[in-house]
């Protein structure tokens, strides 16, 4: 192959876009007017066009090779395009879990045969990880309690805080993510433990299977899920595994709000066998109004920010140009999604 119509589906800045047109081998085609300003989060939703404009675009995918980016981050939208062109080969989707767009879009099994998809995994692991120590050292710290004094204007009692070398903290999923979440965990002091579904290379002191789960929770200080979401996942942080916690255990939880039971969590952070719970995702997002998890005084909410960093559109840019490189030169591409569990 000798010219590759690359199809900007998603926001992106004009020097993004440039970087990836380098390679003379891509025709990258680029209508910023058809797409949201690349500084609004792509989670908002997707460009308002008129109808003309919206013709325009799915004529754009429906001339592509290439996408870079699921149109308008909709399944329903993908399912249409993929219908649309028979010449599509490679989707590229901006989020670390996008498997679960190529799932939303109900393709055939002839469909998910003939084009590649791939993710961002990897370029958020950094942010997550550190957000997720944060969440470690959160619980350590007693942040609810200090936070509490502070507010009451009290000045003590002064009481022990928890030391990260007396901690033991349970990873659950070591992808990107959760791998480099138990590197740093283990370089701060902490004892760490994996849950994985098969023995992989990581810094933790061993690996348990995940039908150990509750059996390990009951040893931890603190348990990070770092999980796709899938139908594996969903639910995996369970009642019967928070009937089992170490009782005033942290959860953190940087992979996706379905892997959690949320009213059993909600119900064991209400009865203190949680004792702080630090969360990036839910299990609805936006979080509704009436969840409790907003008034908890034991809860931390981060409104799914903690993998935005400023360099991130630029790595998943830089990523999607060496892919598009592997792609032409016939070697294999990164982060392949899994076409039978989508992650």
């Amino acid at each position: 192959m000798t010219r590759l119509r690359v199809v900007i589906a998603t926001p992106l800045a004009a020097d993004l876009v440039e970087l990836i047109a380098r390679d003379e081998r891509l025709e990258v085609v680029w209508e910023p007017e058809l797409l949201n300003d690349p500084e609004i989060d792509w989670m908002v939703g997707p460009k308002q066009r008129t109808p003309e404009e919206q013709a325009r675009y799915e004529a754009l995918l429906d001339s592509a090779d290439v996408l870079f980016g699921v149109p308008d981050q909709s399944g329903r939208a993908l399912g249409r395009t993929v219908a649309a062109n028979p010449g599509l080969q490679w989707v590229h989707t901006i989020p670390a879990g996008g498997g679960q767009q190529v799932r939303a879009a109900r393709l055939a099994e002839a469909d998910l045969e003939r084009i590649v998809f791939t993710t961002s995994a990897g370029v958020h692991a950094t942010p997550l990880a550190e957000f997720a120590v944060f969440g470690v050292l959160a619980g350590a710290k007693r942040l609810p309690w200090l936070l509490g004094m502070q507010r009451d204007k009290k000045w003590g009692p002064r009481e022990p805080l928890h030391s990260l070398a007396e901690t033991t903290v349970l990873v659950v999923g070591l992808g990107a993510i959760g791998r480099l979440t138990a590197s740093k965990l283990t370089a701060l002091g902490c004892r760490v433990v994996g849950v994985h579904r098969r023995e992989v290379e990581a810094d933790v002191e061993r690996i348990v299977p995940v039908e150990r789960f509750a059996e390990a929770a009951s040893e931890a200080d603190a348990i990070v899920l770092a999980l796709p979401g899938t139908e594996a996942t969903r639910g995996m942080l369970s009642a019967e595994v928070l009937a089992s916690v170490k009782p005033g255990a942290t959860v953190v939880n940087v992979g996706r709000g379905t892997t959690v039971d949320e009213p059993a969590l909600i119900e064991a952070l209400q009865d203190g066998r949680v004792g702080l719970a630090v969360l990036d995702v839910t299990a609805v997002e936006p979080l509704p109004e009436e969840s409790p998890l907003w008034e908890l005084p034991n809860v931390v909410l981060a409104p799914h920010t903690a993998a935005i960093s400023p360099h991130e559109p630029r790595l998943i840019a830089e990523l999607f140009a060496e892919n598009a490189r592997r792609f032409l030169d016939g070697e294999p591409l990164l982060n392949v999604v899994n076409t039978r569990e989508f992650y």
